[in-house]
């Protein structure tokens, strides 16, 4: 059994899975289940989960990334990013995203692979599963902390199952679009969708790992 300290410190955004290898139906919902015992409060349980497998997944994904590659890149109805960007924040996302790049070999300024690169995202990265988690408009910015602290739970349950996860707010940008396909009704918020599936151990993507800050640059202790 894999212990929490590894569960956490060995999650990655996992980018390339065994497309071939499904994920049982009973497995998807013991995952969904160990994750349901994530906080919320007043133990509302906010979150809601869609499922995608199958011919729904690939339909999806084609129409999306036939959008993207059309030069679409959509709109997202709530920011997930700052507005104005700024130090430090945009230096990590810099270092995160060449980082990336250099693993796969592009290069600066080759936006044709960069923007392939970045439609992987709507094929889910060759994972059988594709999950989207929304929560009902009307909720409040405490509902959006319990579905954070939820998604969470099911990147780390996965864990323990022999699963990988990919976190994809990239989806978000087309969210018009997922949420009429998947039958989301237009009282819920698409909050992101994630790749669900077991990991590719040749997949070079895989070998790409972000850093982090230490604790003491972002603790303050008060003595």
């Amino acid at each position: 059994m894999i212990s929490v300290e590894d569960a956490i410190a060995g999650r990655q955004s996992t980018r390339g899975f065994l497309a071939d290898k499904p994920v049982p139906r009973e497995l998807i919902l013991k995952v969904l289940e160990v994750a349901g015992r994530a906080p919320s409060g007043s133990n509302i349980q906010p979150w809601k989960v869609w499922v995608v497998t199958g011919a729904v997944k690939d339909a999806l994904s084609k129409e999306l990334l036939e959008r993207h590659m059309s030069g679409d890149q959509g709109k997202r109805n709530y920011n997930y990013y700052p507005v104005e960007w700024r130090e430090p924040y945009i230096g990590r996302r810099r270092e995160c995203g060449w980082g990336l790049y250099s693993t796969l070999g592009i290069e600066k300024g080759d936006k044709e692979k960069m923007l392939r690169q970045h439609g992987r995202n709507y094929e889910f990265f060759g994972a059988p599963v594709g999950l989207f988690f929304t929560l009902d408009k009307d909720m409040e910015l405490g509902s959006w902390l319990d579905t954070g602290m939820f998604i969470q739970s099911v990147m780390l349950a996965a864990r323990g199952f022999g699963l990988e996860t990919c976190p994809q707010a990239a989806f978000c940008n087309h969210f018009e679009m997922v949420t009429a396909r998947v039958g989301i009704p237009d009282d819920q918020q698409l909050v992101c969708g994630m790749a669900l599936g077991f990991p590719d151990p040749d997949a070079v993507v895989n070998t790409f790992r972000t850093t982090r800050i230490d604790p003491e640059t972002f603790t303050t202790f008060a003595d």
